[in-house]
C-alpha cells in the first residue's frame, strides 16, 4: 500500500512565489539595458553591436559627456561605469581614458582608477601618465615611480615624451637623483633626450639634487632652448649658490621675464649683497608684487629696517607678505612698539586679513610690553577666525604671552587645548611658572613633559634652574643638574653655570658658586662673575666681593654694573670713602649711569615714567606707596 504525502501549504506559495519571481527576470533580462541618457546622439557614435561599422568614438557621445561634468564620486561613478560596460565601449581608449582622468582628478579617487588600470585590456600611455601624474600633484612621487616600474614598464607599455618629465619631477621631489639618472639614461637610448619638456623637467631635477654641473651638461646639450630652459638654468645656478655663475646665463639670455629677474634678485639677495640686488631692482623694466617682496625680505635678512620700511611704503599695493616681512623684523630688532602700530594700521585697513605668521609677531610684542588686553583680543579672533588654524607655533606663542603677563591659568588653559605639544611649549610653561615664584609648579610640569615622552633639551633644564633660582630650591637645583648631565647626557652650557651660581649665590652659597665658577670646562665671561658679585653685595661678603669686582674691571673698564655693584657693596658697609673712590673712578672714565625707568600701561596707551620727569608731589605719592608696600611685605615674612 502506497503512501502518498502532501505538501503544506506554505511550500505551494513559495514555489509559486519563486517561479513568478523567475518568470519576471527572464522579461527583465529580454529588455534592452537601462539608459542614463536619451538615445539621441551623434550618428558616428561607436556602435559595438554593428560589426562592420568601423568604430567610432568621440566626446560627443552621451556617455563620455555625463562622465565628463559628474564629480569624482564613487556612488554616481559606478553606475556610468556600468552604462560604459553594457553598452561595449569601456574598452575603447578614448573612454578608458576619459574615466581614469575623471577618477585621478581627485584623490579619494585615485586608488580606484588604479584599479579601474588593472582591468584594461590595452591600456596605454596616456593612461599611465594620467595615473603617474596625479600621483605626483597629490604629494605622493614614491607611489608615481612605484606605477611606473611595476605597471607601465612591467606591462611592456610604450612611453612617450609626457611620461618622462613626471618622473623626472617624482625624482626631484624625492631628491633620490641616482633614480634620475637612471630614468636619464633611458630616455638617451629611447631618443627623448633632446625634447624640449624634457629636458627642462631635467635641469630642474639635477639642479634641485645639488647636481648643477650635471644639469649645465642638460642644457648644453642643444641650442633649442626657450625662455622656461633659461629661467631654469638661472634658478639651478641660484638655488645651489652659483650666484655669479647665474648672472653669465643671466647676461646671454636672448629674452628675459619678470620670473628672470625675480630669480637673479633673489641670488643677490640670498648672498646679502644688497647693493647688487638695488641696482638690478632699479634696472627692472617691470615689476611685481615678488620683485618688492623680494627685496623687502633682503633688507630685512640684514637687519637694515630703514631701507625695508622705505621701501614698504614705496609699494603701490601690499600684500600679507609683506606686512609679515616688516613686523617680523621690528619684532626681531625688538621695537615691540612699531610692530603694534604697524598691526593697528593693517586692521584699519581691512583689505588684507592677518595670517598665522603676522599674529605670532603680535603676540610677541605682546609679552615683552605687557598689552595683555591686546593679547586677549588676538585669542578671541583666533579662536572665532576660520582661517586661521593654531598649529603648535601660534599656541606656543599665545601661551608664552600669557605666561610673560603672569596669567598662568590662561596659559594652562590654552596649552591643556594643544592637540600637539612641542618641546617649546613644555619649556614656555616650565619658564612661566617658574618666573613668577611657582617652583613646585614648574617641576611638576618638567616631570609630566618626561612622562609625555617629549625629550627635553638644554634649553628645558635653564628654565627648570631658572625656576629654582627663582623659588630658592637649591637642592632640587643640584639634583637636575646631576640629572641633565647624566641622565640626559647633556653638556652644561654657560647658561646653566649662570642659573646655578645664581641659586647658589642668593642661598648665600658665594664660595660654592666661585668654586663652580673656577671648574667650569670653558671661559666663565664676566655676565657668571657678575651674577656672584651681586650675590657678594646681597649678603655683604665685602672681601670676595672686591677680588670679583677688580677682576670684572680690570677686563671689561667700561662695563658700569661692576663698579655700581662695588660701589653698593662699599655703602652697604658705610665704607662712604670707598664709595667716593669708585664714582671719582666713574667720572675719570667717563661712564655714568643712565636714569632708571618703568614702563606703566594706562587703558590703550604706554607712559614711560623716568625720574627728572616726575613732580615733587607724584614722587611722594610713589615713596608713600612703596613704603607702605615695603611694610606689608616685612608684616608678612616675620609671620
Amino acid at each position: 500500500m502506497a503512501v502518498r504525502f502532501k505538501h503544506p501549504k506554505q511550500s505551494l506559495s513559495l514555489s509559486s512565489e519563486y517561479v513568478n519571481k523567475f518568470i519576471k527576470t527572464q522579461i527583465n533580462l529580454s529588455k534592452p539595458p537601462p539608459k542614463l541618457w536619451s538615445d539621441q546622439h551623434d550618428a558616428e557614435s561607436f556602435d559595438p553591436y554593428n560589426n562592420n561599422s568601423a568604430q567610432i568614438l568621440n566626446l560627443s557621445h552621451p556617455i563620455l559627456r555625463i562622465l565628463d561634468s559628474c564629480t569624482p564620486n564613487l556612488k554616481y561613478f559606478n553606475q556610468i561605469h556600468s552604462q560604459l560596460i553594457l553598452s561595449g565601449i569601456f574598452q575603447h581608449p578614448l573612454a578608458a581614458g576619459r574615466v581614469v582622468k575623471k577618477l585621478c582628478s581627485s584623490q579619494l579617487t585615485l586608488t580606484h582608477a588604479v584599479k579601474i588600470f588593472e582591468n584594461l585590456e590595452t591600456p596605454d600611455a596616456f593612461i599611465c601618465n594620467t595615473i603617474m601624474k596625479s600621483f605626483v600633484n597629490f604629494d605622493e612621487p614614491s607611489k608615481a615611480l612605484f606605477f611606473y616600474y611595476d605597471q607601465m614598464v612591467k606591462n611592456g607599455i610604450f612611453q612617450n615624451n609626457y611620461t618622462f618629465p613626471i618622473l623626472f619631477k617624482a625624482c626631484a621631489d624625492l631628491g633620490m637623483v641616482k633614480e634620475g639618472k637612471k630614468i636619464h639614461a633611458h630616455i638617451v637610448k629611447c631618443g627623448f633626450e633632446l625634447d624640449l619638456y624634457t629636458r627642462n623637467v631635467l635641469i630642474h631635477m639635477y639642479s634641485v639634487c645639488w647636481r648643477i654641473d650635471d644639469a649645465r651638461k642638460v642644457f648644453d646639450l642643444s641650442s633649442d632652448s626657450d625662455l622656461v630652459t633659461w629661467n631654469t638654468m638661472i634658478d639651478g645656478y641660484v638655488k645651489n649658490g652659483e650666484v655669479n655663475f647665474a648672472r653669465r646665463v643671466f647676461d646671454v639670455m636672448p629674452e628675459r621675464d619678470v620670473f628672470s629677474w625675480n630669480s637673479m634678485l633673489s641670488g643677490y639677495v640670498g648672498i646679502g649683497d644688497m647693493e647688487a640686488a638695488n641696482l638690478l631692482f632699479m634696472d627692472m623694466p617691470s615689476r611685481d608684487i615678488v620683485t618688492w617682496n623680494c627685496l623687502l625680505d633682503g633688507y630685512a635678512n640684514v637687519g637694515n629696517v630703514v631701507a625695508a620700511r622705505s621701501l614698504f611704503e614705496q609699494m603701490d599695493y601690499q600684500d600679507v607678505v609683506s606686512w609679515t616681512t616688516l613686523m617680523a623684523l621690528y619684532v626681531r630688532l625688538k621695537d615691540y612698539g612699531e610692530c603694534l602700530r604697524l598691526f593697528d594700521r593693517l586692521m584699519q585697513g581691512r583689505d588684507i586679513q592677518p595670517n598665522e605668521a603676522i599674529l605670532m609677531s603680535v603676540l610677541t610684542a605682546c609679552a615683552h610690553l605687557g598689552k595683555l588686553d591686546l593679547g586677549k583680543w588676538i585669542h578671541s579672533y583666533i579662536s572665532y577666525s576660520r582661517r586661521i588654524n593654531p598649529d603648535t607655533l601660534l599656541s606656543t606663542a599665545l601661551l608664552t604671552m600669557y605666561a610673560k603677563c603672569g596669567q598662568m591659568d590662561l596659559a594652562k588653559e590654552v596649552f591643556a587645548q594643544m592637540p600637539e605639544k612641542s618641546v617649546v611649549s613644555w619649556n614656555s610653561m616650565i619658564m612661566g611658572y617658574g618666573t613668577h615664584g611657582h617652583g613646585e609648579e614648574a617641576l611638576e610640569t618638567f616631570m609630566e613633559m618626561e612622562k609625555s615622552g617629549v625629550m627635553p633639551n638644554d634649553a628645558t633644564f635653564v628654565c627648570v634652574l631658572s625656576a629654582c633660582t627663582h623659588s630658592g630650591m637649591v637642592l632640587e637645583g643640584w639634583w637636575y643638574f646631576n640629572v641633565m648631565t647624566r641622565v640626559y647626557r647633556i653638556e652644561p652650557k654657560v647658561e646653566h653655570y649662570g642659573c646655578m651660581v645664581d641659586l647658589l649665590g642668593r642661598a648665600g652659597l658665594t664660595r660654592d658658586s666661585e668654586d663652580l665658577i673656577k671648574n667650569m670646562p670653558m671661559d666663565s665671561g664676566p655676565a657668571l662673575w657678575g651674577a656672584l658679585l651681586s650675590a657678594c653685595k646681597t649678603h655683604s661678603n665685602v672681601e670676595l666681593g672686591e677680588i670679583i669686582a677688580k677682576r670684572l674691571i680690570e677686563r671689561d673698564p667700561e662695563d658700569i654694573g661692576s663698579y655700581v655693584l662695588l660701589s653698593n657693596i662699599y655703602a652697604a658697609q658705610e665704607r662712604w670713602d670707598d664709595v667716593e673712590k669708585v664714582r671719582n673712578m666713574m667720572v675719570v672714565k667717563g661712564i655714568r649711569k643712565e636714569a632708571g625707568s618703568s614702563l606703566v600701561q594706562f587703558a590703550n596707551s604706554n607712559m614711560w615714567c623716568f625720574p627728572e620727569d616726575v613732580s615733587v608731589h607724584k614722587r611722594n605719592i610713589l615713596c608713600s606707596m612703596l613704603n607702605e608696600m615695603g611694610a606689608q611685605i616685612k608684616c608678612q615674612s616675620e609671620r
